[in-house]
């Protein structure tokens, strides 16, 4: 997992199309299916709360584990 700066996550791990994104309020998700340009774009986005929310939380199967 590797730390980001945003107001809304708290860290991000990638691995196999398997993205895990930790938030500040404590819950812990994973997505699946996930391709590494997207996760790359939400590593390098200017703002990575805003990328997750038009890229990522509704376009991907996931399951919230924590």
């Amino acid at each position: 997992m590797t730390f980001v700066h945003s107001s809304n996550l708290a860290a991000v791990g990638y691995a196999a199309g398997i993205l895990k994104v930790a938030f500040r309020s404590g819950s812990v998700y994973v997505y699946f299916g996930v391709p590494w340009h997207v996760y790359a774009g939400l590593m390098s986005a200017a703002s990575h709360g805003s990328y997750f929310h038009r890229h990522i939380r509704m376009s991907y199967p996931y399951q919230r584990i924590v």
